[in-house]
């Protein structure tokens, strides 16, 4: 069977689909086009994509032979599942085995805003320190806040948890109660505009779809206290970056801490100007162990769906379903 591979991942991925098949891989350190996945996947049996790649209905019925796909990334928003299934391709994604990375880079933007870091480390670089002062560089302090999230999934809960060491009061808003949360933490569950009014740090943990699509936008953020600090390590257009420019630029918030952006990889240059916005370039799971480790559920994924068994972390099983009814 033979295998694309739309970029370079961590080396033991790559070797452990070797040892099963004929794998190509693109070479080129960059996000291939709609037009170069279909002509990468000719032929191909498999396909072993990124969260940047465009899986859309036309890639998906380009290529006959095409049995599985397997993405190397939790997120699924860049392919169509309901194409998928109708053809009869199982679906996977790599979740559980980056949330705690996740959250712990989270955390890292949180007192980078807080604690004014990236501006800090510019201001002693380019000479302009001359020493202690009663008013250089104040932020804001982060022990016994309230600490709001929205969306409290896997990675949310681990990122809420990690809250413990400086005695926050936690809120959060997610469809169902986090019993977990409440448990440990106290924590208790409000509505969205609740949150907002109430939080010191709002930290957003929601898939990207069409209710969370500009979930955060102006009306949002004028709820926000003006010392309070965004924080958005999910997806880019869960918030309305236009709005939360004009909030940053107009200090209706304190600062905030980005991963990810709307209009991903393209970053306004407005944005790119403020200095009380931390800009990061989408590196939420970006550690060895990590991306390794997702590299080795991805090719495990692949292997399994390729052999016509459920993989380990297939999103449309329903697939399996229609086969079996057959």
């Amino acid at each position: 069977m033979k295998v694309f591979v739309t970029r370079k991942i961590p080396t033991l991925g790559l070797d452990l689909l070797r040892k099963k098949f004929t794998i190509t891989v693109n070479r080129d350190n960059r996000v291939l086009t709609k037009e170069e996945i279909i002509k990468g996947i000719k032929g191909s049996d498999g396909l072993l994509c990124l969260l940047t790649d465009p899986i859309n209905r036309e890639v998906i019925y380009a290529e006959p032979k095409l049995k599985m796909i397997a993405s190397y990334a939790v997120g699924y928003d860049n392919i169509d599942i309901s194409a998928a299934t109708e053809r009869g391709i199982p679906v996977s994604n790599t979740p559980g085995v980056l949330t705690k990375t996740t959250a712990e880079l989270a955390w890292a933007l949180l007192f980078s805003v807080a604690r004014r870091i990236v501006e800090g480390d510019t201001f002693t670089r380019t000479g302009k320190f001359k020493g202690w002062e009663p008013l250089l560089m104040l932020g804001q302090d982060v022990t016994n806040k309230t600490l709001g999230i929205i969306g409290v999934g896997r990675i949310g809960t681990a990122f809420a948890l990690k809250s413990k060491g400086f005695d926050m009061k936690v809120i959060y808003t997610d469809e169902q109660r986090n019993e977990q949360l409440e448990r440990e933490l106290g924590a208790k569950k409000v509505p969205l505009q609740a949150l907002l009014k109430e939080s010191d740090y709002v930290s957003i943990h929601v898939p990207l779809m069409k209710a969370t699509h500009h979930l955060i936008g102006e009306k949002e953020l004028k709820m926000m206290k003006k010392t309070a600090v965004l924080l958005n390590t999910a997806r880019g257009p869960i918030i309305d970056e236009t709005a939360l420019i004009k909030a940053l630029k107009e200090h209706w918030i304190f600062g905030a801490g980005l991963d990810v952006y709307e209009h991903e990889p393209k970053i306004p240059e407005e944005l790119k100007k403020l200095d009380n916005v931390i800009l990061q370039p989408h590196t939420g799971s970006a550690t060895i162990e990590t991306r390794t480790k997702m590299a080795l559920m991805a090719a495990e994924n692949l292997i399994e769906g390729l052999k016509g068994n459920i993989p380990p972390n297939c999103i449309n099983k329903e697939v399996f379903l229609k086969k079996t009814t057959k």
